[in-house]
């Protein structure tokens, strides 16, 4: 509840500065209605739909979903952008320069194209990425990974089955799933349908990630079995090939610690190829420390829309890509399939990484 209200005040505040950005670019305005009412009903509106739509489904209240959460998203996108005009403003008043009818247009004209590629980023479909990992001795194998698709309402079934079936066409050796698969929504029985049909050689083998915890944990884990994904909770599983699999359970969520990730890491066998799914990038460090070659993770969308990826850099050193984690390991930090609530992306694009490790 404390965080929805923060969250609400913030959006409001947010609203309140664009607001006053619209009086100053438009004074014939006034301030009441752009300052004031507009920020207060819309950020009433924003809330009633958030809560409203987690519960009810349908094609109303699909549209209500999709307009509640892009204008959140093109809040913070408008605020961004006001922020540095404003600074430039002041600056410009500061050296007496009368700079108001370049900047005010430039604004405008900035923030429309910004808003124009965010919802351009959001609704493209996620690409596939290819990502050579090259790992001594291990054995070459393919493996798509699928996180953070955040399905349900705010992305659609046809859209995720299209997404599935680029994923089928690389033919690869095996679905690695990191976790916030399903939110909330209609059809939940036919998005485990899709992700079960899809066909590999080895399966699919998931972590859960923060988002399944807070759907409910037995729901969320009934959705993984209906899946066809073999859910790992801090174990290991050995494939035929010899690739070991060790899974984590979320490790914010679950309050994971050093000494536990020590204890199932003591569990593997350093002989082997060993790979961490941790959906959140938190356990690299220690799976370094234990010589694990290969960390796979999500979360971070990559900031989902710039510059919020800054604020992920305060939080995790792996905020996207391929990274050297120790001297003889990596950790792949994906951008994930979709989008979480809102459904825009800027300098962020969504992904299916196709990880290609290579033994030489």
């Amino acid at each position: 509840m404390v965080f929805f209200i923060v969250a609400g005040l913030i959006m409001l505040g947010m609203q309140v500065i664009i607001g006053l950005w619209v009086y100053f670019s438009f004074p014939a305005a006034g301030w009441k209605i752009p300052a004031l009412a507009a920020p207060l009903a819309l950020t009433l509106f924003m809330r009633w739909a958030m809560v409203y739509t987690r519960t009810h489904y349908g094609t109303l209240e699909s549209a209500l979903y999709y307009a509640a959460y892009t204008w959140a998203g093109l809040v913070f996108i408008f605020f961004s952008v006001i922020l540095e005009f404003a600074c430039l403003q002041g600056m410009c008043w500061l050296m007496k320069l009368n700079a108001k009818h370049v900047l005010v247009p430039l604004s405008w004209a900035v923030m429309a194209l910004t808003a124009a590629a965010a919802v351009y980023g959001g609704f493209s479909s996620p690409r596939i990425k290819h990502v050579d990992v090259v790992i001594p001795g291990a054995p070459e194998m393919r493996i798509a990974v699928i996180s953070d698709s955040h399905l349900g309402s705010g992305v659609s079934l046809s859209r995720f089955q299209k997404a599935l079936e680029r994923i089928q066409a690389q033919n690869p050796d095996a679905i690695f799933v990191l976790g916030d698969v399903f939110e909330y929504g209609m059809h939940r029985q036919k998005y485990a349908q899709a992700l079960a049909a899809l066909k590999t050689k080895y399966g699919s083998f998931g972590v859960l990630g923060n988002h399944e915890y807070y759907m409910g944990y037995d729901r969320s884990v009934d959705f993984y079995q209906k899946s066809g994904i073999e859910l790992l909770q801090n174990q290991i599983r050995t494939l035929p090939n010899g690739l070991q699999l060790i899974g984590i359970n979320d490790y914010k969520t679950t309050g994971m610690t050093d000494g536990r990730l020590d204890k199932i890491f003591s569990g593997s066998d350093p002989a082997r190829l060993r790979v961490l799914l941790s959906h959140q990038p938190l356990a690299a460090g220690r799976a370094a420390a234990h010589g694990i070659p290969l960390t796979l993770s999500g979360h971070t969308h990559n900031g989902q829309i710039f510059p919020f990826n800054f604020a992920v850099r305060m939080t995790t050193p792996y905020v996207y890509g391929l990274y050297r984690s120790g001297e003889k390991s990596q950790i792949y930090v994906t951008s994930g399939m979709f989008y979480w609530g809102v459904p825009l992306r800027l300098l962020a694009p969504a992904e299916i990484p196709l990880i290609h490790i290579q033994g030489a």
